[in-house]
C-alpha cells in the first residue's frame, strides 16, 4: 500500500514538472519574440504567442501545452495499469503545472491546451467535441477567450456522456473534470470581465503589442 502511495504521489509530482515546462516562453524567444510575458497580455498561452512572435511559435506552443497534458495521463495510465483515479489526478496535476508553475513564481497560462491534451488522453469523444464547440464560437464570435470558456464549461458533460457506451465515468472523473473546468474558466476571470465591458479584443494572428488574451 504504501509503495503504491509513493508511486502516485512521484507520479503526479513528475506530472506537475512536467506541465511546468513554460512553453510559449521558451518558444517565443527562440522565435525572437522576446519575454512574451512583457508583450501583449502577459499570458504565456498559444494566443499571445501567436501575437507577439508569430503564428508558427504560437501553433508550436497550443501543441507542446497539450502533449504535456496527454503525456502526463498516459505516464499515470502506464505505470497503474490504466487507473481512471491516477490518470485523471495526472492529468489535474499537469493541468495545475501549467496554470501555477514554480518555475515562473506560480504565474501560468489559463490551461486552455494542457486541458485539452489532458481529456484528449481521458476521453478523446470529450475532448473533440469540445473542440468543434471551441471553433463554432471562435468563428462566429472571434473570441478566444469565449471560446475556451465555452468549451470548458461543456466539457464536464460531454466527459459524463462520451466517456463510454452506457457507462457513466468514475466519481472521480467527474469531480476532477468540474475542477479542471473550473480552474480554466477561473483564470479566464480577467476576459470575463472585459467580454462584459466590451473591451475584450478579438482574435488575429497577426502580431501585436497590445491584446488581453
Amino acid at each position: 500500500m504504501a509503495g503504491i502511495s509513493l508511486r502516485i504521489v512521484l507520479l503526479l509530482l513528475v506530472a506537475y514538472l512536467l506541465g511546468s515546462i513554460p512553453f510559449g516562453l521558451l518558444l517565443a524567444r527562440l522565435f525572437g519574440g522576446g519575454d512574451v510575458r512583457q508583450s501583449g497580455s502577459g499570458n504565456i498561452g498559444a494566443t499571445n504567442v501567436a501575437r507577439v512572435a508569430g503564428p508558427l511559435p504560437g501553433i508550436l506552443t497550443l501543441v507542446f501545452d497539450a502533449a504535456k497534458g496527454a503525456l502526463a495521463v498516459w505516464l499515470a495510465a502506464h505505470f497503474t495499469a490504466n487507473s481512471a483515479k491516477a490518470m485523471m489526478l495526472g492529468g489535474l496535476a499537469a493541468l495545475l503545472g501549467h496554470c501555477f508553475p514554480v518555475w515562473l513564481r506560480f504565474r501560468g497560462g489559463k490551461g486552455v491546451a494542457t486541458g485539452l491534451g489532458v481529456f484528449a488522453a481521458l476521453c478523446p469523444l470529450a475532448a473533440l467535441a469540445a473542440t468543434l464547440l471551441f471553433v463554432l464560437v471562435l468563428l462566429f464570435w472571434r473570441f478566444v477567450s469565449l471560446a475556451s470558456i465555452a468549451a470548458a464549461a461543456a466539457t464536464p458533460l460531454l466527459v459524463y456522456f462520451l466517456w463510454a457506451p452506457h457507462h457513466a465515468p468514475p466519481l472521480v472523473v467527474s469531480f476532477g473534470t468540474l475542477f479542471a473546468a473550473a480552474l480554466i474558466i477561473y483564470k479566464h476571470d480577467a476576459n470575463l470581465q472585459r467580454l462584459v465591458e466590451g473591451t475584450e479584443p478579438r482574435f488575429t494572428f497577426r502580431k501585436s503589442k497590445g491584446g488581453s488574451a
